[in-house]
């Protein structure tokens, strides 16, 4: 099956909606991003022993690791390969296609959108005969950057069109819902609308807890006079599982709509000043566990 923007509302963000406290749900989100991060860029294979070892000390078990692949597994994600007599997971291109459609958004966030392209609303009216498919539309929505603003009624900035069309056409929705695409005339302030609409003072704490916690790594990685391998492997994959969740939440509003204090650019920054700092050190490391000639 091929991946599109809107299978990663099932495939990716699925692995973080649940809270960290639930032990299974942090499984998920770190092993997704291990092979996000590490495994697609070592050969789209990986030794399980090998990942095990690489995760515990994120604070997953064996049992733990085991079951988010397993997970993974049965969602077409991953096949059972053995490569030099090491027993391993290849990713399928179901995995690889989802992850590289999720790459502009996990690694680059959502760019503002302008303002003078307008909007587009999404309205359906789902029967009770399929209340699955109106759940799954709404978590589509939802994860492409559409806020709610009434019973039924989606709003997103305009360049989600197409998104929202693909989302309603994949679930067979089209005689059920209507799209509108146009620009704020009057009434309510925007601003105001867009802040009911979205949880966007959520979505701030989220990228300034994310500044509060790394906000001094990079400066402690500038004036270490050395690194340890384990060391910045860890910390490169725990600020990616982080960060991971941040830019899929953001729908990419106009900044003018913004409070002045938008703290998701200084996030962003910070997100890739670490990555490279951290990424060349952390790959090396992970690819000490991979059979000799198999990366």
């Amino acid at each position: 099956m091929a991946a599109t923007p809107n299978h990663i509302a099932g495939l990716i963000t699925e692995a973080a909606a649940l809270p960290e406290s639930v032990p299974s749900a942090r499984s998920r989100t770190v092993v997704v991003s291990f092979l996000g991060a590490i495994v697609r860029r070592l050969g789209n294979w990986m030794p399980i022993a090998g990942a095990v070892d690489l995760v515990a000390p994120l604070g997953l078990d064996a049992p733990s690791v085991r079951t988010a692949v397993a997970r993974l597994k049965k969602r077409g994600w991953l096949l059972s390969e053995t490569r030099a007599g090491v027993r391993g997971y290849a990713l399928t291109a179901t995995a690889l296609a989802a992850l590289a459609a999720g790459d502009e958004v996990v690694w680059h966030a959502r760019q503002p959108a302008s303002l003078a392209d307008g909007w587009c609303i999404v309205n359906f009216s789902v029967p009770e005969s399929a209340r699955r498919k109106r759940h799954q539309l709404r978590a589509h929505l939802a994860s492409v950057g559409f806020g709610n603003i009434g019973t039924a009624l989606w709003i997103a900035p305009a360049r989600m069109r197409a998104a929202a069309e693909q989302a309603i056409g994949e679930l067979d929705l089209t005689d059920y819902a209507a799209v509108f695409v146009g620009d704020y005339a009057f009434g309510q302030e925007l601003g105001a609308l867009l802040y009911e609409s979205w949880d966007l003072a959520g979505i701030d704490r989220a990228y300034r807890d994310f500044i509060t916690s790394y906000g001094g790594v990079g400066e402690a990685l500038a004036a270490a006079d050395l690194v340890e391998p384990r060391e910045a492997f860890v910390t490169y994959l725990d600020v990616i599982d982080h960060w991971r969740r941040l830019p899929f939440r953001d729908p990419g509003l106009p900044r003018e709509l913004l409070a002045d204090d938008w703290s998701a650019p200084a996030a962003g920054a910070l997100f890739e000043e670490l990555v490279g700092m951290l990424e060349g050190r952390a790959l090396a490391y992970a690819a000490r566990f991979w059979p000799a000639g198999h990366q």
